[in-house]
């Protein structure tokens, strides 16, 4: 190659076109797990994806409680212990509660090891005041979840959702935004694209996950919102 051909190729290289940040895969045929999927957050994503005929296999300690919130949901979802539940996902979405959070994941890295994880837990006390954000030692639950789990591709996403608004069979569609943060370009857009099978949600990129932790901590806010307005408060990012 001389010297011309290498500076036109230069040149088209940087006149390629940027890629359009909603062109996102089809994430159609993955399987997703929902470890926590028994509790009011998990089971609520799990029926409005497999509504939205997405492959669901929930998760908890106790397969036989699973295989009850699985049939309690329909549209196909399975209820399995939390390895199995794991085993079986392409993708697998982490809502326990903050509580069991580093002790769930420490036990299932082998099971999660290559695996997307989604965490969407917010670490929050309450007293009576209200609620207000815990800062884990890691900076957030995501990046507790991205040192737990050294082998896994770790995002966050899925904090801000009312679990009333996505149990409710009368709504047909939940519009609000949810904020995808992550390190790899192609693991945050898998998510958003999961977020979009959902009819009215949005998957936005939200940043890297160092910034995590004031994303699961606005959920503190929007429990204020939903108290002080007797709403089901969620989010929408404006001019995107």
């Amino acid at each position: 190659m001389t010297s011309t051909d290498g500076a036109q190729g230069a040149q088209s290289a940087q006149k390629a076109p940027a890629k359009d940040p909603w062109d996102l895969p089809d994430v159609s045929g993955l399987v997703v797990g929902v470890l926590g999927g028994t509790g009011p957050q998990g089971k609520g994503l799990a029926y409005r994806l497999a509504r939205s005929g997405q492959k669901v296999i929930i998760g908890s300690r106790a397969a036989e409680r699973a295989r009850a919130a699985a049939e309690e949901i329909g549209h196909g979802v399975e209820g399995a212990e939390n390895a199995e539940a794991a085993r079986r996902s392409d993708m697998v979405i982490v809502a326990v509660p903050w509580e069991g959070h580093g002790k769930t994941l420490e036990a299932l890295r082998e099971e999660l090891a290559g695996k997307l994880v989604v965490d969407c837990v917010n670490p929050l006390g309450f007293d009576k005041k209200g609620a207000y954000a815990l800062r884990p030692e890691e900076g957030s639950a995501a990046e507790q979840a991205a040192a737990l789990l050294p082998d896994s591709r770790v995002t966050a996403a899925f904090h801000h959702l009312s679990a009333v608004l996505l149990l409710d069979p009368q709504i047909e569609q939940i519009d609000t935004d949810v904020m995808v943060l992550g390190e790899e370009r192609a693991d945050v857009e898998t998510v958003q694209a999961l977020a979009g099978r959902i009819p009215g949600m949005r998957g936005i990129f939200a940043g890297r996950l160092r910034n995590a932790h004031q994303v699961e901590s606005l959920v503190a806010n929007l429990i204020s919102v939903n108290r002080r307005y007797k709403a089901h408060a969620g989010l929408r990012v404006t001019d995107v």
